[in-house]
Protein backbone atom coordinates (compact mmCIF):
# COMPACT_ATOMS: atom_id res chain seq x y z
CA UNK A 1 0.00 0.00 0.00
CA UNK A 2 1.32 3.09 -0.83
CA UNK A 3 1.43 6.64 1.31
CA UNK A 4 -1.08 8.07 -0.71
CA UNK A 5 -3.51 5.64 0.46
CA UNK A 6 -2.78 5.41 3.78
CA UNK A 7 -2.61 9.02 4.57
CA UNK A 8 -6.61 10.27 5.46
CA UNK A 9 -7.88 13.99 6.79
CA UNK A 10 -10.79 15.17 8.94
CA UNK A 11 -13.60 17.31 7.37
CA UNK A 12 -16.99 18.03 8.45
CA UNK A 13 -19.87 16.87 6.86
CA UNK A 14 -23.29 18.44 8.12
CA UNK A 15 -21.75 18.37 11.47
CA UNK A 16 -20.65 14.82 11.31
CA UNK A 17 -16.60 14.57 11.48
CA UNK A 18 -16.06 11.99 8.06
CA UNK A 19 -12.06 10.71 7.52
CA UNK A 20 -11.60 10.68 3.78
CA UNK A 21 -8.13 10.22 1.92
CA UNK A 22 -6.01 13.02 1.99
CA UNK A 23 -6.11 14.01 -1.76
CA UNK A 24 -10.14 13.36 -2.10
CA UNK A 25 -12.21 15.13 -4.43
CA UNK A 26 -16.05 16.48 -4.12
CA UNK A 27 -17.49 13.86 -6.60
CA UNK A 28 -15.38 11.52 -4.64
CA UNK A 29 -17.09 12.38 -1.20
CA UNK A 30 -20.51 12.54 -3.01
CA UNK A 31 -19.84 8.55 -4.22
CA UNK A 32 -18.51 8.05 -0.47
CA UNK A 33 -21.49 9.23 1.01
CA UNK A 34 -23.69 7.58 -1.57
CA UNK A 35 -25.13 10.93 -2.61
CA UNK A 36 -25.85 10.36 -6.50
CA UNK A 37 -28.33 13.26 -7.18
CA UNK A 38 -27.81 16.13 -8.97
CA UNK A 39 -30.70 18.08 -7.29
CA UNK A 40 -27.71 18.95 -4.58
CA UNK A 41 -26.29 22.08 -3.22
CA UNK A 42 -23.25 22.04 -1.17
CA UNK A 43 -21.33 24.81 1.07
CA UNK A 44 -17.80 24.74 1.21
CA UNK A 45 -16.79 26.78 4.27
CA UNK A 46 -19.43 29.14 4.19
CA UNK A 47 -19.29 29.55 0.82
CA UNK A 48 -21.73 28.12 -2.06
CA UNK A 49 -19.89 25.43 -4.45
CA UNK A 50 -20.52 26.04 -8.21
CA UNK A 51 -21.63 21.75 -9.30
CA UNK A 52 -18.58 22.90 -12.30
CA UNK A 53 -16.61 22.86 -9.53
CA UNK A 54 -17.57 19.04 -8.26
CA UNK A 55 -15.15 16.97 -9.95
CA UNK A 56 -12.02 19.48 -9.46
CA UNK A 57 -12.17 20.99 -5.68
CA UNK A 58 -10.14 19.10 -3.62
CA UNK A 59 -10.35 18.52 0.21
CA UNK A 60 -8.32 19.58 2.78
CA UNK A 61 -7.96 19.01 6.58
CA UNK A 62 -10.70 21.05 8.46
CA UNK A 63 -13.24 21.79 5.77
CA UNK A 64 -16.24 22.05 6.75
CA UNK A 65 -19.39 21.08 3.98
CA UNK A 66 -22.80 21.35 3.97
CA UNK A 67 -24.76 19.03 1.43
CA UNK A 68 -27.99 19.66 0.56
CA UNK A 69 -30.46 17.89 -1.34
CA UNK A 70 -32.67 20.02 -3.26
CA UNK A 71 -36.56 18.41 -3.39
CA UNK A 72 -39.70 19.34 -5.30
CA UNK A 73 -43.04 19.65 -4.28
CA UNK A 74 -45.93 21.94 -4.10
Amino acid sequence: MSINQTQTISILVNGEVIHVGHDCRIIELLGQLKIYSQAIAIELNQEILPADRFNIQRLESGDTLEIVTLVGGG
